[in-house]
């Protein structure tokens, strides 16, 4: 056993029995497999919240992956989209998902007497995520910081594990992708889903397709731009099918927490 996988061990077990949000991202999958091999399944639930800012398909591959390891999961509906702070997508819409969140996961955790406990790494901790403090005074646990794992060591951890996750790009929600200001919307929601979706089956895999009313700006790794300036009539006639006039590539290249400059810091 590694050092990191003692330190994440001897969290775990100090919580005894736990709820882990799982979002099948490396960080939750990565938290929720450790769960469950160091305090077995009767004393761990991997839970994904069934949202509107859910990327088509993500509920689904959290469930296979529960399915892979035996591991006890369920969804459960959030509804962040009836709260007014949330829909109006100020810098602090972060903090209203994770309440929701931890409102929904609240009774569960009573029922099983257990920590609920997020996906946060160490690297997380200088970004700008409000949810973080949300689910700090609600009570949630952060064991991957505890035990001092950053980003790459939680992927050394998953792959040395042979989690199928452990080189999976970031799947922020799709919130993410809604300059702030700009209302979250279910209808807006569907259209980034939309968009992004057509962009995977033309084969991209990291991307973002960033809402600004009628016009996409894609965002993909820059080793990846000559391929879609080549697609670009695909691109253009895909997004236009779901709704977008205009069609935009940002020539600076994908950056995570690229809408959060606004603020003046970043993340998603």
């Amino acid at each position: 056993m590694t050092t990191s996988e003692a330190r994440l061990a001897e969290e775990l077990r100090s919580l005894d029995r736990v709820i882990v949000a799982f979002s099948g991202g490396v960080d939750s999958a990565t938290l929720a497999n450790a769960s469950l091999r160091v305090l077995g399944a009767e004393r761990m639930l991997a839970v994904t919240a069934d949202s509107d800012s859910l990327a088509t398909g993500e509920l689904e591959h959290c469930a296979d992956l529960a399915k892979q390891w035996n591991m006890p999961w369920l969804s459960i509906a959030t509804n962040e989209l009836s709260n007014v702070n949330y829909v109006a997508n100020r810098g602090d819409r972060c903090y209203w998902c994770k309440d929701a969140l931890m409102e929904a996961l609240a009774p569960v955790a009573v029922d099983m007497d257990a920590t609920i406990t997020l996906g946060v790494n160490v690297d997380d901790l200088g970004d700008h995520r409000p949810g973080q403090e949300a689910a700090r005074v609600r009570g949630a646990r952060f064991p991957l910081v505890d035990a001092g794992l950053a980003k790459a060591e939680v992927r050394m951890l998953a792959k040395k594990w042979g989690l199928p996750v452990w080189d999976r790009p970031a799947m922020p929600c799709l919130s993410s992708r809604v300059p702030y200001g700009t209302p979250v919307t279910v209808r807006v929601l569907s259209r980034i889903d939309r968009a992004e979706s057509e962009l995977r089956r033309l084969g991209f895999v990291e991307l973002r397709v960033r809402h600004y009313d009628d016009t996409a700006r894609i965002e993909v790794p820059p080793k990846e731009m000559a391929v879609v300036v080549s697609q670009s009539e695909a691109i253009v006639a895909a997004l236009q099918r779901v709704g977008y006039r205009y069609v935009t590539l940002d020539l600076a290249g994908l950056r995570s927490g690229n809408l959060n400059a606004a603020l003046g810091n970043g993340s998603a």
